[in-house]
């Protein structure tokens, strides 16, 4: 007989005891969601899915990517667009999201309007990040749920209630990673989610207090 693993409200404030209201509200009515796309199935892949979720949303507090960096961080984020190794000067675009945004973000993943980079800026409860990727979020989400809006043209909805969990999960299942998390691969994961390792130390903590949740003592 097959086990499914639950989310519950309890759980996720016992890790995220600060998490914004649209996302408890999620996930207290996504169970369903999470046992149709097979993610419930093992607590392995639950522990990995919420260690990703975790880290992209500072424990569920963060709807949107943090882009407002002082002239010092600048160039370590970006090192080769930023003095003294790339063309922009920190100063002209430090605490500035938006100018920040459609600079680093244009040209690429989709962007071509001239304020895409900051339209489609890191959103959710795994920040998704760049038009196609939006584009592609809408595509997925409506085979299952035809009402889904298109986030291209409502990207705030990629953080509300109704939808945030259907495209972190779109997400998750187009890059592959219930068979990455099988592995038990945090870096296979993270570089499938991220695109390479950053932020690998926290995520690799988040793993280890979610597998104390979700798996139980004799698989940890």
């Amino acid at each position: 007989m097959s086990v499914t693993f639950t989310i519950t409200l309890e759980q996720i404030l016992l890790l995220a005891p600060n998490a914004r209201s649209s996302y408890r509200e999620a996930f207290s009515s996504g169970q369903e969601m999470l046992d149709d796309c097979d993610i419930s199935a093992t607590g392995l892949r639950i522990a990995h899915f919420m260690a990703q979720v975790l880290h992209e949303t500072g424990g569920l507090t963060i709807q949107f990517e943090n882009l407002n960096y002082s002239p010092e961080r600048l160039p370590k984020v970006w090192p080769s667009r930023f003095l003294p190794k790339g063309p922009l000067d920190p100063v002209e675009y430090a605490h500035n999201p938006q100018k920040l945004a459609n600079a680093v973000y244009a040209g690429r993943m989709g962007n071509l309007g001239p304020d895409d980079g900051f339209n489609y800026r890191g959103r959710g409860l795994l920040q998704l990040t760049g038009k196609q990727s939006y584009a592609e979020a809408s595509k997925i989400v409506r085979k299952d749920f035809p009402d889904a809006p298109d986030f291209v043209t409502s990207p705030d909805q990629v953080i509300s209630a109704a939808w945030c969990l259907q495209v972190a999960v779109s997400e998750w299942l187009a890059k592959g990673c219930n068979a990455l998390a099988d592995q038990d691969n945090i870096k296979a994961v993270t570089r499938a989610i991220n695109g390479g390792q950053i932020g690998i130390a926290d995520r690799t903590e988040w793993a280890r207090k979610t597998k104390a949740v979700w798996l139980p003592a004799e698989a940890k």
